[in-house]
């Protein structure tokens, strides 16, 4: 019984290492941007940002800027903020604007859940 108890304890032991040396997966969240006709567009600036949920609210230091590619996918990674064993990542706000060939400022927001190590995606339709 003590033998099969050891070795039952050597197997929790090794478990337990082998899950605090598991390597981190990123933690993506991918914009894209689309136009009322449903066409990606390049170069829109997308701001993500949070809100504060504290009462007085209290400023909202983080704030992330990127341009849409091609594709019109703004891509942020957040793999280094997120810490493993921590419950859940954030929920980010979404503006997007961009001026077109007229001077017109096209705008359009959302919001998306951010979990982490995943590849977390959403679409914003600006007008």
């Amino acid at each position: 019984m003590k033998k099969s108890l050891k070795t039952l304890s050597l197997f929790a032991l090794m478990g337990i290492s082998l899950m605090a040396c598991r390597e981190e997966e990123p933690t993506i969240a991918n914009i894209t941007v689309k136009d009322v006709d449903n066409k990606v567009i390049p170069g829109v600036t997308v701001i993500l940002y949070g809100e504060s949920t504290e009462t007085p609210p209290k400023p909202v230091t983080r704030v992330d800027t990127a341009i849409t590619d091609i594709f019109g996918v703004a891509a942020f990674d957040y793999t280094e903020d997120f810490q493993l064993g921590q419950a859940g990542f954030a929920v980010l706000n979404i503006d997007a604007k961009v001026t077109d060939q007229n001077g017109n400022t096209l705008s359009g927001t959302g919001t998306i859940k951010i979990e982490e190590e995943k590849i977390n995606e959403e679409v914003v339709y600006i007008q």
